[in-house]
């Protein structure tokens, strides 16, 4: 019960956090504001401004790409649900040493066969080829939307509000 409060209370902080940072759709999607940047000093401080400005709608960017690259690697949620299923096993029924034949084992030695399981699995799954996908996809989009976005009259007066 305390950690579904706990669960509760993390995602009301991050609704109240990262989500009231949302901009509208219309606003992120602005076809009108679409433009080249004429120089790199342009873009850099078109990506500096937009990436504060749209911080939260980048990061559902980046949380819409991590369920795509999980729900594409099949065997990556198969090792997932293996780790954790272990895990939440092996705390639940290993606390007593069981006795099989003439060896016994403990909680101990069943984490330790389910470390070397997980390792095994995550080396097929290969979850650090899904990590720079996702880092490098993320990167682009949000680096290309950034530069190619016009910043809006507001970002004229944004060094005044900060003061």
């Amino acid at each position: 019960m305390e950690y579904a409060g706990k669960v509760i209370e993390t995602v009301k902080h991050i609704r109240e956090t990262r989500l009231s940072r949302l901009r509208p759709l219309n606003e992120f999607f602005d076809h009108h504001r679409l433009s080249r940047p004429s120089d790199m000093n342009e873009a850099t401080s078109r990506i500096t401004y937009n990436t504060r400005h749209f911080s939260g709608n980048y990061g559902v960017v980046v949380a819409v790409l991590s369920v795509y690259a999980l729900l594409t690697n099949p065997f990556l949620l198969i090792a997932i649900a293996v780790i954790v299923g272990g895990f939440a096993a092996v705390q639940r029924f290993g606390a007593d040493p069981l006795q099989v034949g003439e060896h016994v084992i403990t909680q101990k030695g069943l984490y330790g066969v389910l470390v070397v399981v997980g390792l095994v699995l995550f080396w097929i799954a290969a979850p650090l080829s899904i990590l720079f996908w996702l880092v490098g996809s993320s990167t682009m989009l949000i680096f290309g939307h950034a530069a190619l976005i016009e910043p809006g009259v507001e970002s004229e007066y944004a060094p005044v509000e900060e003061v």
